[in-house]
Parts: structure tokens; sequence; C-alpha cells
């Protein structure tokens, strides 16, 4: 599923906006989308490529970007680099909103408490499935993921 340059990619991601990269990895498995890929939603917006961005996040992107929202969805869908990097961007302003690890987890697919915790249940199980997140309570700091206890 992951290939050497999106791996890159998503790395620098991570480092970029302070996330674990674990944390998006076991977003993009959840997500399982590709690069090209739009999957309509029930109320009319896509979402793109391999991490799924919402197209709803084009209009704040394009002024960000300065480029019409065309160009905004097309990079989103289309370039794996720039939509594992929205999605870390996003991410990392949930996080910094939240103030945990755990809710902005969630947050990335919903803020709807029963839906977002479905979610966040699923990732963690994929971050576990592919064995990104440590075993036993005693890890180190650098591996304290004990958000996952709130989960389980």
């Amino acid at each position: 599923m992951i290939n050497h340059i999106f791996a890159t990619c998503l790395m620098m991601a991570a480092q970029n906006y302070a996330i674990p990269p674990s944390v998006l990895v076991g977003i993009l498995h959840v997500e399982g989308g590709k690069v090209g890929q739009q999957v309509r939603n029930t109320n009319g917006s896509y979402d793109l490529g391999p991490m799924q961005i919402n197209t709803l996040w084009t209009k704040v992107l394009a002024k960000e970007w300065n480029v019409p929202r065309a160009k905004a969805h097309r990079l989103i869908r289309d370039d794996a680099c720039t939509n594992v990097n929205v999605a870390a961007w996003i991410f990392r302003r949930n996080w910094n909103e939240a103030k945990s690890l755990s809710k902005a987890i969630a947050w990335y697919n919903s803020r709807t408490p029963h839906i977002g915790y479905k979610y966040r249940k699923k990732v963690v199980k994929a971050m576990k499935r592919h064995n990104l997140v440590p075993r036993s309570k005693t890890s180190t700091p650098t591996q304290n993921y004990a958000f996952i206890e709130k989960v389980e």
C-alpha cells in the first residue's frame, strides 16, 4: 500500500507537523484511498486521494495557496505528497484545538462523538495490526501512546 516515495512524504509530513508517523499510517490504512481517487459522500462532497481529504477543505486551501479551487482539488486528489501533507495539516489543526491525540484522531473523521469514537477505534486497530504501537505498558517516553487505553 505504501511505496518508498509516499513513505518519504508521509515521514516528512509527520516531522513537519510533529505528528507520530504511526498515527498517519494508521489513518492511511483506515482511509484506504488511492492517488486520483474521489469518493462521493452523501452530502455531495468528495473524499480525495490516499488520505481521503474532504473537498470541503479545498476552499480554505485554495485561498491559502493562492490558486483556483479546482487546482487545489486536483493537487489534493492527484499528488500523493500534497495529499498526505494536507492530512497532516488538518490533523495538526485538530490536535492543537482538541489538546488530545486521541480526540484529534477521532476528529480527523468526524466531530460527532459516536462517529469519531468508532473511527478512532479503527485507526488504533490498524496501528496495532501493523505493529505501530508498543505492546507493553512499559514503553519509553518517545513511544508513549497512552491514548490507546482510552480507546479500548
